[in-house]
């Protein structure tokens, strides 16, 4: 079963997209901000993150470099919302695979992740 690590500071928005993959038949990990989230994917190397442009203490496009520095190959998906299109191209120039605007559908979410991880 993949493990799916979900970084964002909006805990509504981590319950839900877990109780979601969760339902689809993936693992979760919660992290609440871009510290927690570098320290979860190092610990315990998910198979694809998604992960929030906008968390305090560490913003989505640092963390994302840092969880890149930790493996090159890192699937990352960045959490968007509407309005941040620039700051999406550069996490996309950083290295992300895709990007979704929150709110998403499950269908989005699932479809994205299945992608990345080649499940398609």
């Amino acid at each position: 079963m993949p493990k799916i690590l979900i970084a964002d500071d909006g805990e509504f928005l981590r319950v839900r997209t877990a109780r979601m993959l969760a339902v689809e038949g993936f693992g979760v990990l919660e992290a609440e901000n871009g510290i927690k989230a570098v320290e979860l994917f190092t610990n315990e190397k998910p198979d694809a993150v998604l992960l929030d442009l906008v968390m305090p203490e560490k913003d989505g496009v640092t963390a994302l470099k840092e969880i890149l520095a930790v493996n090159p190959r890192a699937k990352v998906i960045m959490l968007a919302s509407p309005g941040q299109e620039t700051m999406v191209l550069e996490a996309i120039r950083a290295g992300a695979k895709d990007y979704l605007v929150k709110p998403f559908e499950r269908e989005r979410a699932v479809g994205a992740i299945r992608k990345i991880l080649g499940l398609l």
